[in-house]
């Protein structure tokens, strides 16, 4: 019998979704988004994938495109990566190992007709493996913007991997397909091996939005300060530009000095001086046991 992704309502709890997590290291919500949003994230992206620029390798896809800087071009992808359920879900998935998360990487793929499958691998392997097992750095997501099947390329996921150890490989039964309706989303971890799909079909191509999150300390995938620069962050919320990075992750880890601040007012300040004056989380000083109990390494 092959492997199958389980599918849960758009109304499920965390709790159930994250059991889904733990133990498969993957999930479907099945029609979260109604059709105004989706025609919505549709419109901020057609102009891009008409333009058909696809993949130069074998991984990223000869008949694939692949379309970045999501936040910065697309106001629908910026309210979709703060969905509050993914969000929280995401936050709660990632709670062991950090004390927030961050936006990780944005992309809209689409596979056309004729595109082979993409060699199953695992999200984590992008640190170089110096992350240890132990630590989960991702909670990823995969909006299907068209219907997903396993003929037009539905993303291949290899339910319980996240648990296997490293040199084992799938048997073709234990490969299940990520098939779902437009507006609803896969969840997956960094760990689970997975793939694209092959579309053997001859006119479907398949489209989905990915939004991932990491740990808020872990360099992300895509440089978020150059794919949404500040001329492009200053209109956006400041809850979405914390998420993408302009904000510490901790009392000194990610501030700024201005290089052109004569007055010495922003100096090791808060990313979010760029914008305001806002007090984030980290701007308040701790106390001298507090930084010393956080910086002491466990063993």
């Amino acid at each position: 019998m092959t492997a199958q992704i389980t599918h849960l309502p758009a109304n499920t709890t965390q709790e159930e979704l994250l059991r889904c997590m733990a133990e498969d290291g993957a999930v479907i919500i099945d029609d979260v988004l109604g059709s105004e949003q989706l025609e919505a994230l549709e419109h901020d992206l057609a102009a891009f994938l008409k333009k058909e620029v696809y993949g130069r390798d074998a991984f990223t896809g000869f008949r694939t495109q692949r379309i970045g800087a999501l936040i910065a071009r697309s106001k629908a992808c910026g309210e979709l990566a703060m969905e509050p359920r993914m969000l929280d879900a995401a936050r709660t998935y990632l709670a062991e190992h950090c004390d927030d998360v961050q936006l990780h990487f944005t992309s809209a793929v689409a596979i056309a007709p004729g595109e082979s499958a993409q060699i199953l691998h695992r999200d984590r392997g992008i640190w170089g493996g110096y992350v240890p097992r132990q630590i989960e750095p991702l909670f990823s997501t995969i909006w299907a913007l068209t219907p997903f099947t396993r003929e037009n390329g539905a993303t291949q996921v290899v339910v319980g991997s996240h648990r296997w150890e490293k040199k084992r490989q799938p048997e073709p039964d234990e490969i299940a397909y990520a098939e779902m309706s437009p507006g609803s989303v896969l969840c997956y971890n960094g760990t689970v091996l997975h793939g694209g799909g092959a579309n053997t079909t001859e006119h479907e191509t398949r489209v989905g939005v990915f939004l991932h999150y990491t740990l808020s300390w872990l360099r992300q995938e895509e440089n978020q300060y150059l794919s949404c620069p500040p001329e492009h962050a200053e209109h956006l919320s400041q809850e979405l530009r914390a998420l993408i990075g302009y904000a510490k992750g901790g009392y000194v880890l990610g501030f700024y000095s201005d290089p052109d601040d004569d007055s010495a007012q922003h100096e090791s300040v808060s990313p979010e001086n760029l914008f305001s004056q806002h007090r984030g989380d980290f701007d308040v000083l701790p106390t001298e046991e507090q930084l010393v109990s956080q910086s002491t390494p466990l063993s």
